[in-house]
Parts: structure tokens; sequence; C-alpha cells
């Protein structure tokens, strides 16, 4: 695959497996979602460098490839979250390259993980920036630290077309049959908004139920 010149600085990886990687995402994807998931990568890249982290851009790039393919009916199961869905392709997907374990895992942590506020960002790079590279380009986080004329030349080659909108009905529809996998991450408050008399489970409910009975009171200690 010919590298994407955005800059002399930020470039798509030009390997086989990020190849097949971009193919399947094409084939199975929206453009919405494939604008969005380039877009991703080319933030999270970009965000590596500026913090001067020592990251495999070409994880990296197979994690943004299929942080949302879980949200696609052809990867999406009837009970796991669509996070777990899209890490469990990926490592069917690498598990077919002869990538090493662990760099298998880093991959099925960073989409697994990548909407669960607060933990990424003290994981491994290619966690981390996932993380980030999704925060920007979904709801702005870091969008004025980011370099505008960069951040513009990404949107114009990977443009953004009735994004807010689309993104929220296509993000839904990919689990809008299966809310209760939400619990626990930002996507019990997208089907509180959407689905009607739909309520997340709360822990204050979990402890109640408990079928461990409380012990009797042992007074005071002398």
């Amino acid at each position: 695959m010919t590298p994407r010149n955005l800059s002399n600085a930020l470039v798509i990886p030009d390997s086989l497996l990020a190849k097949e990687a971009t193919d399947i995402l094409r084939e199975h994807s929206t453009d919405l979602l494939f604008n969005h998931s380039i877009r991703v990568y080319l933030f999270a890249a970009e965000q590596g460098r500026q913090r001067k982290l020592r990251f495999d851009p070409e994880l990296l790039y197979v994690a943004a490839a299929f942080h949302d393919l879980g949200l696609i009916k052809k990867f999406s199961s009837p009970d796991e979250r669509f996070e777990v869905d899209g890490a469990n392709a990926a490592r069917q997907f690498l598990g077919t390259h002869n990538i090493a374990e662990d760099q298998v895992q880093a991959v099925w942590e960073a989409i697994a993980l990548h909407t669960t506020p607060g933990i990424p960002k003290y994981m491994r790079p290619e966690v981390a920036l996932l993380n980030s590279g999704v925060l920007l380009d979904v709801i702005g986080v870091g969008f004025d630290q980011f370099p505008a004329e960069l951040r513009e030349e990404i949107v114009a080659k990977y443009p953004r077309i009735n994004f807010k909108e689309g993104f929220i009905q296509e993000y839904f529809a990919g689990f809008a049959h299966k809310p209760e996998t939400t619990y626990g991450t930002v996507n019990a408050a997208i089907c509180e908004r959407l689905i009607p008399g739909f309520k997340s489970p709360n822990a204050c409910d979990f402890v109640a139920a408990s079928p461990f009975p409380d012990s009797p009171s042992q007074g005071p200690r002398s």
C-alpha cells in the first residue's frame, strides 16, 4: 500500500498487515466509520509523536482499523460488548499473521478498553493512544493542542460528513440489540438517551441483591 503523505511525518503504515486491515475495514465498514477509523489512527499517531512515546505504528493502525468493527453485524455477538467483539476480530486477524502474543494482546486491550474512561491512559502506548485518538475525533478532547493545519489536512482527506448525527446513529445501532452489555462504559448513557424506558444497571442494586446475608452485629469492641 502506498503511504498517504498527509505530511512528511505522518503516513499510514506501508505493510501487508496494514493493507489487509484496511481492506477488511473498507469491505465491511461504512464510509463514515471508515473515515473515522483512519482519522483516529492519524490523530493518535501524531499525539504519540508529540508526547515522544515509543509505540508501534502498525499495531496502532490495526487497533484503529478494528476498533469499531464490533458495531458491524458480521462481527457482532449477541452478548458481548461491541468493543470485545472488535477486539476478538482483531485477535483472529492477527493470529493469521504470526504476530507475537504480547503484541496481539496490546491490540486486544486497546480496542476492548477504548470506551472505558480513566484506564487506557495509564496503559502501554498503543492502548493509551487509541483512546486519545478516539476522544479527539469523537468529542474533541485535545482539539486545541493538536496542530491546526495538520488537523484540517486530515479532515479534508477523511471528511466528517454529517458526522455528529450520523456517528450517533451508526454507533447506537451497533449495540441497540444488547444494551445490557454497555454497563460500565460510556455507551450506557447513550442507551438511556435513545431507548425509551431503558435504565442502566446500578451498582447499588447489585450490592443489595448479593446472596450474602449481613453478619449479626457483634456489638462494641472492648
